[in-house]
């Protein structure tokens, strides 16, 4: 009965993962219908040849680039993780004393950019 229950679980799961994956299939077939209606045609006049179709691109606004460069706890602990894995130990905790702390959770998350850029030196 254990493993009937097991297989059970394992079926639940996969609904679930299925059900999610078709979320994100909506998700993006939503996005790209949404960019193909934003396309716009200028009005043709007489004695001017027809233009092409001009796609509109959303302009990068700088709080769109500040949330991409946000870093969280769990990325730079992964870039220095891997560093620390290379036999930069020594160097990775120079870094973090540095930035004035001993430990990662320790540093201001306004650090985090500073302290990636330092470490891709090592």
């Amino acid at each position: 009965m254990g493993k009937v229950k097991l297989l059970l679980d394992v079926v639940s799961d996969l609904r679930s993962l299925a059900d999610s994956l078709q979320v994100v299939a909506d998700a993006v077939a939503e996005n790209d219908a949404s960019a193909e209606m934003t396309t716009t045609k200028e009005p043709e006049e007489k004695g001017r040849p027809k233009v092409a179709a001009k796609k509109t691109t959303a302009k990068k606004t700088p709080n769109a680039e500040a949330e991409k460069k946000t870093l969280t706890l769990e990325e730079v602990r992964a870039v220095l993780a891997e560093k620390s894995r290379a036999g930069y130990t020594a160097e990775v905790k120079e870094l973090l004393n540095k930035h004035g702390a001993d430990k990662l959770s320790e540093i201001d998350p306004a650090e985090y950019s500073a302290l990636l850029a330092d470490a891709e030196v090592l």
